[in-house]
């Protein structure tokens, strides 16, 4: 729309709520594509949305050495603007189980307090920042978890043949990033954390997304039905699709990290088939919905670094994003249990360092 059909007739009659919202859009469009850090309040409301954890003072130099990169300025960035960066780069996402709020509750957070790390991934991004790897970390999978630094003082003791997913909820992100970086021996750049209800709504403000199951799934325990075949699902029923494993499979946490790595391809098609930037109002509600559920390191903790780290990544796409599973076998104390195959699981952690 432009200026002159907006000071119209047909303008004038727009609803003052409506025209308010395009005109947040069209703002955070300004600061999305344009970096403009003093874009009023949206932009104060969505940076004040972000949660943070200071994950590098907490662990200190006690990690491995940070992946030397050499910074190269693009061909379009001016003298003025720092060029965006290009080198390789691991982040940890994690999908967290929360078991407060209301909103969690309703959707299978269930009636408990805390959280769980539901969902693991390693996602490492080649040099270039136009291909992928994603890993997913089975969260039954048995680990030495190394002791961690607890943000009310002291540290927790190293726990043998533990759960993965347990670090996360003695130790929260920062437990959960050393626990990973010690199985891996892989520097972890950055930490992103969603919940439940973030999840939800980020697939609702996308208009849903597109997912193709192979078999049927029936699970009572995430409330979820599908028959074999393409389904387009709403925020609810994409979560249900990420909790499912009792309806496929062998009912293990194997079989629903495929159904993950579906959802994670899914969403990047669907935002890859929408324009945001000529639908103010659907951007905001997007960014809305990222921002009010998530939790990252202190490097990101920012809109300004989160659009930063997006223009960054603007020539990612799925066919050129590769999704694996962490090589395991069944542990042998646990048949419920897997721990990781070697040299098999060695080499791929060496493939990304």
């Amino acid at each position: 729309m432009t200026g002159h059909e907006e000071q119209g007739g047909a303008g004038r009659r727009v609803g003052r709520r409506s025209r308010t919202l395009k005109i947040v859009g069209l703002t955070l469009a300004g600061v999305m594509t344009l970096g403009i850090a003093g874009a009023g309040w949206v932009y104060w409301h969505l940076n004040d949305n972000i949660k943070s954890v200071d994950i590098n003072s907490a662990l200190g130099d006690d990690r491995p050495a940070e992946a030397v990169t050499t910074p190269t300025a693009t061909a379009s960035a001016s003298a003025s603007a720092s060029p965006l960066p290009t080198g390789s780069m691991n982040i940890l996402v994690l999908g967290s189980d929360s078991r407060s709020g209301k909103e969690n509750k309703k959707l299978g957070g269930g009636s408990s307090s805390g959280a769980r790390s539901d969902t693991a991934m390693v996602v490492h991004v080649d040099a270039g920042r136009t291909s992928a790897t994603i890993v997913s970390i089975p969260r039954d999978t048995l680990v030495t978890r190394p002791s961690c630094p607890l943000s009310s003082g002291g540290s927790t003791s190293v726990a043998y043949n533990a759960m993965f997913n347990s670090a996360y909820s003695v130790g929260g992100a920062v437990c959960a990033v050393k626990t990973v970086e010690s199985i891996t021996g892989v520097r972890m750049d950055h930490y992103l954390e969603i919940d439940f209800s973030g999840f939800a709504k980020l697939v609702d403000a996308l208009g849903g997304v597109t997912v193709t199951t192979d078999q049927d799934i029936d699970d009572d325990d995430s409330h979820l039905h599908l028959k074999k075949g393409t389904h387009h699902l709403d925020g609810t029923q994409a979560l249900a699709l990420a909790r499912t494993r009792h309806g496929i499979g062998d009912g293990s946490d194997l079989g629903r990290i495929g159904l993950q790595q579906k959802l994670v391809k899914a969403l990047l098609d669907r935002m890859a088939s929408i324009s945001l930037l000529t639908d103010p109002a659907k951007l905001y509600e997007v960014a809305d919905a990222v921002t009010s559920s998530l939790t990252t390191d202190t490097g990101l903790d920012s809109l300004s670094e989160l659009m930063r780290l997006g223009q960054s990544l603007k020539g990612l796409t799925s066919d050129h994003t590769k999704t694996v599973m962490m090589p395991v076998v069944t542990a042998p104390s646990d048949p419920n249990r897997v721990i990781a195959k070697e040299p098999a699981a060695g080499e791929l952690w060496e493939s990304l360092r």
